[in-house]
């Protein structure tokens, strides 16, 4: 690819990039011209990951992590940018969802959604920035939800979580851009993934949401890689501190 939205050169981090729509932007993103840095758990599945991306040509590998560990994410960020000699770009995507009535929630289930959803973001953005600050350049985006503007009943811990992320979006927006780094999120609407399966699996829902939504229907993941690269290309340099969402239109009709 080239022009405003070529990729070509720059080094980025996926994280949560072995299923939906990590994986969807971690694929648009190399086929912009990008070497991905695929992260998840999962060693073998991010391998196989990477390997499906290297087989087409284009530039990718593997890197296992959990984001929630604070000593991990400082480890590796040094480790891409020793291998791959600089990082341009890092999108914080991993996240989990836990669906229960107010009464049910146990403590333990909502430090573990904030954990993963918002304080791995933190970590991850300013471990990240460091090489970005000394390059002069950087382009951080998180994956927020509708749920950082709309709440839903039985999630309380995911809303907060995606509402505190595009309050953290704004902040470091605004200490990071005099330094040469955007942060941005992009905000999904309802998407057909696996972490949506169960909601999937419910007709009523289903149908709630097609008829909510102008578009009427669910988005599908590969639908979510042109708002990555745009955000993470030079098409949205003076873009900072701005959700991008991607709904079908969910969040404008009421």
């Amino acid at each position: 690819m080239t022009g405003m939205f070529s990729l070509t050169g720059k080094v980025a981090l996926v994280s949560g990039a072995s299923r939906g729509l990590g994986w969807a932007m971690a694929t648009g993103l190399a086929e912009a011209g990008a070497h991905v840095v695929i992260n998840g758990r999962d060693e073998a599945k991010l391998a196989l990951k990477a390997k499906e991306l290297a087989d087409r040509g284009l530039g990718a590998s593997a890197l296992a992590f959990d984001v929630t560990d604070e000593v991990a994410v400082r480890d590796a960020i040094p480790a891409i940018v020793a291998r791959q000699g600089r990082l341009d770009i890092v999108i914080g995507n991993a996240g989990i969802q836990h669906r229960a009535a107010l009464g049910d929630w146990k403590l333990a289930d909502w430090q573990r959604v904030i954990d993963t959803n918002l304080s791995a973001c933190f970590v991850l953005a300013r471990e990240a920035s460091a090489p970005m600050i000394r390059q002069g350049a950087g382009r951080i985006i998180f994956t927020t939800s509708i749920a950082a503007n709309l709440a839903r009943a039985t999630i309380p811990a995911y809303v907060s979580a995606k509402s505190g992320l595009w309050g953290l979006t704004k902040a470091l927006a605004a200490e990071l851009g005099p330094q040469g780094i955007t942060v941005n999120a992009i905000g999904p609407g309802y998407f057909e993934t696996e972490m949506n399966e169960a909601l999937l699996a419910n007709d009523e829902f289903t149908a709630w949401v097609k008829g909510r939504t102008p578009l009427r229907r669910w988005g599908k993941p590969p639908e979510i890689a042109g708002a990555a690269v745009f955000l993470a290309s030079d098409a949205a340099s003076y873009v900072n501190g701005h959700q991008l969402m991607v709904d079908g239109g969910f969040g404008s009709v009421f």
